[in-house]
């Protein structure tokens, strides 16, 4: 199977502080995986260097079987979409649905009227997410969860080979939360790209998810099969707590024993 991503020997570092690595890594496409990890474990460097963002200060990291540093990065990128709360807030909401996915197809985040080819791509992307009704409205009248589907209608209509997801389900009710995961399950079924998420919570992993990663103190704690990962043990020793894991009808929650 090929791998979309593949680290070797990768780490980053600040001010003489790591703050990710090292690690070795490779994500195989169609092998949809959710990171997780407590706060500072290296979840959002991981999600910039596999998004072409960050370059590591040691090691190598290939995007598609093409080495950083030895290639245009700015080609890779546009096989990557992107959605993160940190660049949520640039993209322009006081215009419509429509106009702001096409505006992705170009880089942009004000809007774009869509037309032609871009036109189809816009309202496939739309339709992906369970946002086609949404097309006519302003962003800015839309509920957090809309928007949240819009942000996600923008990186897929640049058809991405990868689709790297940063807590997408921040500031969700629950309503909202369980409507995106029906989306990102009807994703992860289809012929779309591979997805990487990052959450901190078992109860937002969309049941298409493959394999997991733990991250624990810049270090990977466990990767593999979601089975196999998402234990007790393998938990209880990423967020330095006892935890039991439920399953249930697919779905899967923590809590104190």
């Amino acid at each position: 199977m090929t791998a979309v991503v593949a680290l070797a020997g990768v780490s980053v570092t600040e001010q003489g502080n790591t703050i990710l690595g090292p690690l070795d890594l490779a994500l195989r496409a169609g092998r949809h995986t959710v990171v997780l990890g407590p706060n500072g474990a290296g979840k959002t460097t991981l999600l910039r260097v596999l998004a072409g963002y960050r370059f590591p200060t040691t090691g190598t990291v290939e995007l598609f079987g093409e080495r950083l540093g030895r290639t245009d990065v700015r080609a890779l990128r546009r096989h990557i979409g992107v959605v993160s709360t940190g660049i949520a807030h640039l993209v322009v909401q006081r215009s419509r649905v429509r106009d702001l996915v096409a505006a992705a197809v170009l880089g942009a985040t004000r809007p774009v009227p869509a037309g032609g080819a871009s036109a189809d791509r816009v309202e496939a992307a739309l339709a992906e997410v369970g946002a086609a009704h949404l097309a006519d409205r302003r962003g800015d009248t839309l509920s957090q969860g809309e928007w949240q589907r819009v942000l996600i209608a923008r990186a897929l209509v640049v058809e991405p080979a990868l689709l790297l997801l940063d807590e997408p389900f921040a500031g969700l009710d629950v309503g909202g939360r369980e409507d995106l995961l029906a989306d990102l399950d009807r994703l992860m079924t289809g012929d779309g790209p591979t997805v990487v998420l990052i959450t901190h919570h078992l109860e937002e992993i969309p049941s298409g998810t493959v394999d997991a990663l733990l991250l624990r103190d810049a270090r990977v704690q466990a990767h593999g099969p979601v089975t196999e990962v998402l234990t007790d043990d393998h938990l209880s020793a990423t967020f330095g707590t006892p935890l039991t894991i439920d399953r249930r009808g697919g779905r899967l929650t923590a809590r104190r024993p």
